[in-house]
């Protein structure tokens, strides 16, 4: 069931619908802190599933704000990557010796750049067909790194998006404006003409809210989050019914 909570967007003028990526569209195929050990146990470390799954959480969550402002574009990638070494290896400080942890990061960064370990959502497909069949455009902010374009294109979902938009490339990263502004100025839009969706209430509600765009929280584990100015939705599924209650503009006017 969709949850309008006093939202002020004006009817009709609905011009395109941003997306959070990891957690919105899709998800890692499978446990993370069973994947983490498995690959440590390939490269002969032998640590629990669930410490690792706690593990990660902590420090992903810990973590600075994955967005390199002022970066030489060549240099992202290998700055992205040193992103996610540092966090694994906070992962690993306090669980002994790991000789063959260079391999393993190596191993484990690969695996999540292919699109077989992530999965789409039962309803992204249908979603994004009737949300593009709608005539509204479409677009990705996220705080993923470039691998994002694969996955796009390996879980055949790329063609649906106008634009996307990624923290590391955008030098800022949700909640902060600046991503969300970098967004809509590539549609020539202003906040009121665009929703935007996500499962983090702070990057992507607050994130949204805070410019002015009216966000849209999935909230698949019911964690009620109270405010007012947005949506909750269980899954995406009921975002074209959604965004039929705003109407939508020919995107080319």
């Amino acid at each position: 069931m969709t949850d309008l909570r006093d939202t002020v967007m004006p009817s009709h003028q609905l011009k395109a619908v941003f997306f959070d990526a990891a957690g919105t569209l899709f998800t890692v195929n499978g446990a993370v802190g069973e994947i983490y050990a498995r690959l440590a146990r390939e490269h002969g470390k032998e640590i629990s599933a669930a410490d690792l799954e706690v593990g990660f959480r902590r420090c992903f969550a810990q973590a600075l704000a994955m967005a390199f402002p002022g970066a030489e574009p060549a240099h992202i990638p290998q700055l992205e990557k040193q992103w996610w070494r540092n966090v694994v290896q906070s992962i690993f400080a306090p669980l002994g010796s790991f000789p063959e942890f260079d391999t393993y990061f190596e191993a484990l960064f690969t695996y999540f750049a292919r699109a077989e370990s992530w999965q789409l959502y039962s309803e992204t497909l249908d979603t994004l067909t009737a949300l593009q069949n709608r005539g509204v455009r479409l677009g990705i902010i996220s705080n993923f790194d470039s691998r994002l374009f694969g996955l796009l294109e390996g879980l055949g979902i790329a063609g649906f998006f106008d634009s996307v938009t990624i923290s590391t490339q955008a030098g800022s990263a949700k909640p902060a404006p600046e991503i969300f502004s970098q967004a809509l100025a590539q549609h020539h839009l202003r906040p009121h003409e665009a929703l935007h969706i996500g499962d983090s209430y702070e990057a992507d509600v607050i994130g949204a809210q805070a410019i002015g765009l009216t966000p849209v929280f999935v909230d698949r584990d019911n964690h009620k989050r109270e405010t007012v100015r947005y949506h909750t939705v269980k899954s995406l599924a009921e975002l074209p019914t959604l965004v039929d209650t705003y109407g939508t503009r020919n995107p080319s006017l």
